[in-house]
């Protein structure tokens, strides 16, 4: 059968609506599908995005007893237990960061690690947890994993303005901190093609939520969070450049706590687009045979 159905009939023999037709997957992929379809789709369907991640927000914060206190009082639940650790049963110090300076550079970590463990953990069952959308034309299910991390963005949001308030109440806050609206940029698209990745694989190997939830455990101590990146030995900074989490963070910690460029800008950036556009292809490649398997 001519993959390419001029009288816009399906596989059965039911005919598709043009826009159906427009947005169905060729055989044959091009550089263009490649590059801008998962822009495409975010874009095309942006108010419907904002409206049921908004609708996740409230839903949770409707079902907790704090309310919206809940949002702001779970990063510093987390970082007091970390300032906790580090500053009083460990005793770090660094040389270059006092004890209140110290304390911020952990929040400018923890804060996107947050935002990104959250999606992760919350997005990668989210395509089995959402089976009747998978049929649905209206709500497509490649929405499903970005909605989850949208969603999940609540606290970093909080958080931000947290550590951007601290620093400016210390007359701390330089102009680098106008690149944080790009550094969003770069952990959203990070975060989305990564969710994309695992709720794929998701559908088809249950247990990699176990196992996500593990590697976030793992990735957590790794990241640089609870100390800059130069304490690393020399010997080590390969091993750090394996992961991803270490070029997001410094960048945060070098335009908020650090007051300077960003060293690893370029490089997020690269991997942030690269994840997006995997993540994507997986994906697309996968989400035919979803029903099958939900």
């Amino acid at each position: 059968m001519d993959p390419v159905r001029s009288a816009g009939a399906s596989a059965d023999g039911r005919r598709l609506p043009l826009k159906t037709m427009a947005a169905a997957p060729s055989g044959i992929r091009g550089w263009h599908s490649i590059f801008f379809e998962p822009f495409a789709v975010l874009l095309r369907h942006r108010r419907m995005l904002f409206r049921t991640s908004l609708a996740d927000v409230r839903a949770r914060i409707a079902a907790s007893a704090l309310g919206w206190i809940w949002i702001g009082l779970y990063p510093l639940l987390f970082l007091g237990a970390y300032a906790l650790v580090y500053l009083y049963v460990f005793q770090v110090r660094f040389p270059a960061y006092g004890g209140r300076d110290y304390v911020v550079l952990i929040f400018c970590g923890l804060v996107p690690f947050l935002w990104f463990s959250e999606s992760l953990a919350v997005g990668t069952g989210s395509v089995v947890a959402n089976g009747n959308l998978i049929k649905n034309t209206l709500f497509p299910i490649e929405l499903v994993p970005a909605k989850s991390v949208l969603a999940a963005q609540a606290t970093f949001a909080v958080g931000i303005v947290m550590v951007v308030g601290a620093l400016a109440a210390t007359g701390k806050l330089s102009a680098w901190v106008t690149l944080l609206p790009l550094l969003w940029f770069f952990q959203f698209l990070l975060t989305v093609g990564v969710v994309w990745a695992t709720s794929s694989l998701c559908v088809f190997v249950r247990d990699l939520q176990q196992i996500i939830g593990v590697c976030l455990l793992l990735l957590m101590m790794v990241s640089p969070i609870a100390f800059p990146a130069e304490a690393v030995p020399e010997n080590l900074r390969g091993w750090m450049g394996l992961n991803p989490l270490y070029y997001l963070i410094t960048c945060y910690q070098d335009v908020l706590i650090n007051g300077r460029q960003p060293a690893n800008l370029l490089p997020l950036g690269i991997i942030s687009f690269a994840a997006f556009f995997v993540g994507h292809a997986i994906f697309s490649r996968l989400k035919g045979v979803f029903a099958d398997y939900v």
